[in-house]
This record gives C-alpha cells, structure tokens and sequence, in this order.
C-alpha cells in the first residue's frame, strides 16, 4: 500500500467512525484532548497524526488504531479486544483471572444468546 493511500484510509476511516459516533470534529477533538484544528488537518489528508495523537483518536472513537490505520475491518468485535490487551497491564491478577473465567464462559455457551 502506498503513502497515499494509507493516507487516504485513515482520512476517510477517521472522518466516518466520528460521524457514526454523531460527533463533530470539535466534540472528538475535545474528547481526544486534542485541537480542533488537528481533527480538521488530519481528515482532509494535510496532517498526519503523531502515535500519541493516533492512539488518543483511536481511545475517544473506541476503534482500534489498526482500524484507523486500514489494517483491520471491524470497528466492533476488534475493538473490545484491541482495548482488552491494551489495557491488560491495567487489571489485577484477580481481575485477569475474572476475565479469562468469563470468556471460557461465553465459548462454552456455543453462540447462543
């Protein structure tokens, strides 16, 4: 994939996961802690953001930087899981064992809502 359109991805990426939020660009960028103006520089393609910037997006639109980056599809299911192993270090030993108890829940139960 070339610059431009990696460029092009996560312009459009960006621009549609904080619409499907119904956020204007001042709301996400308050929420990222960032200007205004970046939102504004980083969806029409004239700026690209730093890490920290990109993560910061990526946490205030609860999408995965991956999926900002174009490198995964889904806005949903990899979210949760992209925001689980970020924040793993965060959790207590008692917690992770909670977590792990709980997915084993959910596979045994086989899909069934």
């Amino acid at each position: 994939m070339s610059e431009e359109q990696s460029t092009d991805i996560f312009k459009e990426r960006l621009k549609s996961a904080r619409l499907l939020r119904e956020l204007s660009q001042t709301d996400l960028a308050s929420k990222a802690g960032l200007p205004p103006s970046s939102v504004s520089h980083f969806e029409s393609g004239t700026r690209k953001p730093s890490f920290e910037n990109l993560k910061r997006l990526a946490n205030a639109l609860n999408v995965t930087t991956d999926y900002l980056l174009g490198r995964a599809n889904e806005t949903d299911g990899s979210a949760a899981v992209g925001t689980l192993h970020r924040d793993l270090n965060k959790l207590s030993d008692a917690d992770i064992k909670l977590t792990e108890d709980f997915v084993k829940l959910l596979l045994g139960r086989g899909g069934q809502n």
